[in-house]
């Protein structure tokens, strides 16, 4: 037995996904949940997608092996900052990670002079001048496939740096931008660094020729700082029977 969980939440008061001794992480609080309709054990969770600190969820992905328990009994008893969608079963054998597909993450922006009261810890305020034609030709070098050693930590537990880009655009909703991106699979902080260095292309630290270079396997030192955590969201996973 099966079941596939959906689930959305606030990162910032949470060490990240993966539960760790002493600190809070959705994990823990997930597995605190549903032990208290499953017999009271702690199930072990598969995770689409593991979040860092501070990272937030829209569409994060959780398989485990028993019953599924209705969402609004399990809200009942999360915290106000994590809220279960959907949960189901599923064939046996499914798992959130490897039957993934793709992987969507948002990257959210706030660009104006003033902060806003609303946004706060839940996107970037960039309040410096910004080409915004730079960020859309960014986006467009990216689909497609890439050696993204350049955009994720020298000391790294991944073997292989490769990852196709099925898609990548920067919306803009006033003074709102947002960074769409869907791939296969993705790095450790690969999404922020691929910010972050974007912003160094809209600011003129940078040319859209230098990015395109990191593209190539480039050493981790030439790309730019990650952008922090609070504007980044995992929007949404799919899966091949969807």
């Amino acid at each position: 037995m099966v079941s596939k969980l959906t689930l959305e939440y606030d990162g910032g008061g949470f060490v990240g996904w993966a539960r760790q001794p002493g600190l809070r992480s959705v994990e823990a609080e997930l597995q605190t949940a549903l032990a208290k309709f499953l017999g009271g054990e702690r199930l072990a969770l598969t995770v689409a997608g593991r979040t860092d600190r501070g990272v937030h969820a829209w569409g994060q992905v959780v398989s485990y092996g028993h019953e599924a328990v209705d969402p609004q009994r399990l809200n009942a008893v999360l915290p106000p900052d994590v809220a279960v969608l959907t949960c189901e079963p599923r064939p046996e054998g499914f798992d959130a990670r490897a039957d993934a597909v793709s992987r969507t993450y948002c990257y959210r922006l706030l660009h104006r002079r003033s902060r806003s009261v609303f946004e706060h810890g839940h996107a970037l305020w960039f309040n410096r001048d910004l080409d915004r034609d730079a960020l859309h030709e960014c986006a467009a070098v990216l689909p497609g496939r890439h050696d993204f050693t350049a955009f994720t930590p020298s000391e790294t537990e991944h073997q292989h740096f490769r990852r196709h880009v099925l898609r990548a655009e920067w919306r803009e909703r006033g003074d709102l931008l947002e960074l769409w991106i869907e791939a296969d699979a993705f790095l450790r902080h690969m999404n922020r660094v691929l910010v972050g260095t974007m912003l160094e292309v809209a600011t003129g630290q940078r040319t859209l020729d230098q990015f395109t270079a990191l593209l190539q396997g480039r050493p981790r030192s030439e790309a730019g700082a990650p952008a922090p955590a609070r504007g980044l969201y995992l929007a949404a996973v799919s899966y091949g029977d969807e």
